[in-house]
This record gives structure tokens, sequence and C-alpha cells, in this order.
């Protein structure tokens, strides 16, 4: 028997590499941009998702500290402060209602306010949020005598 060989034209092939080639890059530069748009859209999300915590958290940790016996307002608001700072929170308004705290109170309430804008990596005029706002009310100790 014999060998059949089988010639390829070299030209024919590298004629459809190349224009293979163009379409790549026609897809590449359609799709770049989406993609990259999806991941720093997702980023984004996640940053403003976990702000949203620590403003939660910051809120109760300050009025965990209003509630204790001898607490004052300031330091409801310097504990609801320092759990900002510790994630670089900026330009944070917290509230603390009321704001003496005499023995015979009640309730204490923290209210934080943190501005998108100061706090996101970029993209907060897409989310749709100016800002971002929590409280926590929580009912004091009293002493027993």
């Amino acid at each position: 028997m014999q060998a059949r060989s089988i010639q390829h034209n070299p030209s024919r092939w590298h004629h459809r590499s190349t224009s293979r080639r163009g379409a790549l890059s026609v897809e590449l530069s359609l799709t770049i941009p989406v993609l990259f748009a999806i991941f720093f859209g997702a980023v984004e999300v996640t940053r403003l998702n976990m702000l949203r915590h620590t403003i939660e958290n910051a809120a109760y940790e300050g009025a965990r500290q209003g509630i204790i016996p001898g607490a004052t307002a300031d330091s409801a608001r310097n504990a609801a402060l320092a759990a900002l700072n510790a994630v670089d929170v900026r330009d944070a308004v917290v509230r603390v209602s009321p704001t003496v705290i005499v023995p015979s109170t009640s309730r204490v309430s923290v209210e934080i306010e943190v501005p998108v804008a100061s706090n996101s990596w970029g993209t907060s005029s897409f989310v749709g949020l100016d800002n971002l706002t929590r409280s926590c009310t929580l009912t004091r100790e009293l002493l027993a005598f």
C-alpha cells in the first residue's frame, strides 16, 4: 500500500488565523468593559455593605456604652466613633439621645449618619444613596439599692 500524503496550503491557513485574530480583538474590546464594570460594581456593593454593618455595630457599641451606670453622652459618642475609626469611616455624625444621661434615664439611643460619597471608592453616584443612617436604642441598666 502506498501512503497518501495530505498537502496543506500554508497561505490558506495563514489567512484564516489572521482574520480570526481580528475577530478576537473586536470581541475582547466589547466584553472587557462589561466585565470590568461588573467587577468594580461588585467591589463597590461589598464596600457599601461593609460600611452598613460597621455603622450598625458602632451604633450598638455607643448605645451599650451609654447604658452602663455612670455613663455620659460623650462616652457613648466616643465609643461609637472608635468603632467607626477602626475601619476608617470618614465624616460620620453621631447623635446620642438624651444629650445628658442622668440616673433616671430609661433608654439611650445612638444614631449615626455617614455620607456615602466620602466613604465609597468612586461609584457612589451610581448607587443612588446620599447617606447611610443606622440607630440603636437600648434600655439602661439601673442600680438596685
